[in-house]
């Protein structure tokens, strides 16, 4: 891995040359939309990509992931390494140095004592954190002093950078979240809404699932950053809305997610305005197959849970045929063109990691129905497949967006052709990927039998991303349905690896560890079932400069070094 101690590579050095900042908040007010309303402002109580979005104008890691992937320093002096100290002989420990300079938008100093409360906040047994994983396997974290926290693990670590880099697991300050802690977490809506950050814009308002409004951070270390003097954020719409009001009205500087077809985002692009980046890093379009029951004849608290077995989807053949029926080439080509390609992984990057798995690239509907035979799903006369008295009827949900509404069209017609009946639900994608553990709709709680959504990591480490699928971490009401196993994957092999791979120090052993953990999840089990590796796409307008796409951290990793430019 390359270490990178500086604030961003050579392209973005350019990019902030400094005769662009005449002083801070000159260039007015930044207009962002992102079509899925943020319900909150930090990632620890949603594992939405939005929230970790939104979370990234205010609050920063100590360290963050550039647009090669490379780690740079934020928080702190350096990047910790074995040459500096940083890291221990034995690999068992990495010790971060803060920067002196770094207030909270409150004006006081950021402190190792900050750092040491955010892990005991994701830590604790009796909260539900959405960012558990990034702290698979760390024993303490301590303050050695006001400028200095040593972080433990409990085996060597080659890569030890997880907890507090990457805008997944940013830093939050401990005066204002120390009430906040296990089951309170939930409750302290201020919080939440307004968390007191280091980066450089502070919350003004937040008003739930409409907008956010920030202005310049006065604290922000850097006195000529950043150019903006206020930013709204607004939720809700779609993504094409979103999209036409970049690049057609001219309405917003930034659109985020803007998941359409090829041809509807060249139309919106020939108006001059505005255009669509794209950047590739390991995002993924996939299926997942709930392997619990759903069914609302349980009693509220079970439904979902370990405590029942999914009364067909806990058959392997089942799940494999439902993969097997896909055509995954052409939901490419109707939903991405360029920006995606067809992918039987979960991990499909960096390239050491990504299984040669290509056994479901291949669409095989006879094949999938000779399985279906074979494992005793007989096809009845209405069509649907039946075993037992159980019919293969299942409903198929997934947020509100043109081409996930075109690829549940298609898959429901794919699977209809195996015997399988299926029910399409689309939810806003607002409650989709929200926070609300009282909603019944969104993604970790799971009602229905199958789901589909995409999502990524910080960084060229998947090891965190795949800790995530341990049979401690299903959602549950024991931890607020904030778990991060969507598909209740439970398997005491894969929990071993889980415990292993990152005590592994050799790079080669590691990333085949990691193909295999990918493989058990993916073709040997299809409790997640991939479909497209997507670039991360957004548009933005002529008029604003600095926008570099990040597809390995928060994608606006370097909002403050936008401006606004001359068309």
């Amino acid at each position: 891995m390359k270490l990178r101690t500086g604030l961003m590579g050579a392209a973005a050095t350019l990019a902030m040359a400094p005769a662009a900042f005449a002083e801070r908040g000159s260039d007015g007010q930044l207009n962002i939309i992102m079509w899925q309303a943020p319900t909150l402002m930090h990632p620890y109580l949603s594992g939405g990509t939005k929230e970790v979005i939104a979370g990234s104008l205010v609050l920063e890691p100590l360290a963050g992931y550039d647009t090669e992937g490379q780690i740079y320093a934020r928080l702190v002096t350096e990047i910790p390494s074995l040459e500096n100290g940083g890291i221990a002989e034995d690999l068992t420990s990495v010790t971060w140095k803060l920067r002196d300079d770094v207030k909270w938008s409150d004006g006081t100093p950021l402190t190792a004592d900050d750092v040491v409360f955010t892990a005991e906040y994701c830590m604790d047994p009796e909260g539900g954190c959405a960012q558990l994983a990034k702290f698979e396997g760390i024993t303490a974290v301590e303050a050695v002093d006001p400028q200095t926290v040593k972080v433990t693990f409990d085996s060597p670590r080659a890569d030890p950078f997880s907890a507090f880099v990457g805008s997944q697991s940013p830093i939050l300050q401990k005066a204002q979240f120390e009430a906040c802690k296990g089951v309170n977490a939930p409750t302290c809506t201020d919080q939440n809404f307004g968390p007191i950050g280091t980066g450089p814009f502070r919350v003004t308002q937040f008003l739930t699932n409409d907008t956010i409004s920030l202005e310049a951070n006065p604290e922000y270390r850097d006195a000529a950053k950043p150019a903006f003097a206020t930013v709204l954020v607004k939720g809700g719409g779609d993504a094409a809305g979103a999209a036409r009001s970049v690049m057609e009205t001219g309405e917003f500087d930034y659109a985020w997610n803007t998941q359409l077809a090829p041809d509807v985002i060249a139309g919106m692009e020939a108006a001059g305005r505005g255009k669509v980046s794209a950047a590739f890093g390991t995002l993924v379009e996939r299926i997942h197959v709930n392997l619990t029951d759903p069914s609302s004849s349980l009693p509220e608290g079970e439904r979902s849970t370990a405590a029942h077995p999914h009364p067909f989807l806990s058959d392997p053949a089942v799940r494999k045929a439902l993969s097997m029926a896909i055509d995954r080439a052409l939901l490419v080509e109707i939903g991405y063109g360029t920006s995606g390609q067809p992918t039987c992984n979960y991990v499909p990057a960096p390239e050491a990691w990504a299984s040669d798995n290509t056994e479901c690239l291949t669409q095989d509907i006879a094949g999938a129905n000779a399985l279906l035979d074979e494992a005793g799903w007989t096809m009845g006369g209405n069509g649907v497949r039946e075993k037992d008295g159980v019919q293969l009827n299942m409903v198929f949900q997934t947020s509100v967006n043109a081409v996930r509404q075109d690829f549940q069209a298609l898959i429901k017609q794919w699977w209809s052709e195996i015997g399988v009946q299926t029910e399409l639900k689309t939810v806003d994608a607002s409650v989709f990927f929200g926070s609300d553990a009282g909603s019944p709709d969104t993604l970790q709680k799971f009602y229905a039998d199958v789901e589909m959504y995409a999502d990524n990591f910080d960084g060229n480490n998947p090891a965190p991303y795949l800790s995530k699928w341990t049979c401690d971490k299903a959602p549950s009401p024991a931890n607020q349905w904030q778990g991060e196993n969507i598909s209740r994957f439970c398997d005491p092999e894969y929990d071993r690896m889980v415990d292993e791979i990152e005590g592994i120090v050799d790079a080669d052993e590691r990333a085949a560890m990691g193909r295999t953990m990918n493989d058990m999840l993916t073709k040997d089990s299809n409790a997640i079932i991939p479909l497209v590796y997507r670039g991360t796409a957004s548009a933005h307008s002529n008029t604003l400069g600095g926008v570099q796409l990040n597809a390995w951290d928060s994608e606006i990793w370097n909002v403050a070094d936008w401006t606004r430019v001359e068309q």
